[in-house]
């Protein structure tokens, strides 16, 4: 075992198999996932009812058109988050259980950055209907800040500042 500065032992990672590192990782990858695939689900569900209000059909081109975008982004949000689902299902048992967890991580990524856009979207087409003021724009910028610094720049920063090189 590395020895510290002090002369004491300490272990350092875990110990286990390829196998059971595989199977961790996957564990805690769909609980990571359960939670994102809940707030893609409902703001979704919630997108795919506003076309059948009244208020739909009064809003500008431009918000039909960012309404539009909004939902593509929602659909491939949710396609992306619950892909790691469809992969486990369809390889379980294939013995590639490492791989599987790192191509449901890159899918688990790219659901974050597509749910990102489609909750930015989403608060634009909703501050310009329910203000029409100027600043919305750069009030989503900062809601937009707030959510790469809490869901990107931060665990990176953890993952440089706390990783063994």
């Amino acid at each position: 075992m590395p020895e510290t500065e002090q002369g004491v032992n300490e272990r350092r990672g875990r110990d286990e198999t390829q196998e059971e590192r595989a199977d961790r990782m996957w564990t805690e990858l769909i609980q990571e996932v359960r939670v994102a695939q809940m707030g893609v689900q409902i703001l979704f569900g919630f997108l795919l009812t506003v076309v059948f209000t009244p208020t739909y059909a009064r809003l500008s081109d431009t918000d039909q058109t960012i309404y539009l975008i909004t939902v593509v982004l929602g659909a491939c949000a949710t396609g992306a988050l619950i892909g790691p689902v469809s992969l486990h299902r369809l390889v379980s048992g294939r013995r590639i259980k490492a791989q599987a967890v790192r191509w449901a991580s890159r899918l688990t990524v790219l659901g974050l950055m597509l749910l990102l856009a489609t909750t930015s979207c989403s608060l634009l087409l909703i501050l310009r209907v329910a203000t029409h003021d100027g600043f919305v724009p750069y009030l989503v910028a900062g809601v937009v800040g707030w959510y790469l610094l809490c869901w990107f720049a931060l665990p990176m920063w953890a993952r440089y500042r706390h990783t063994a090189r």
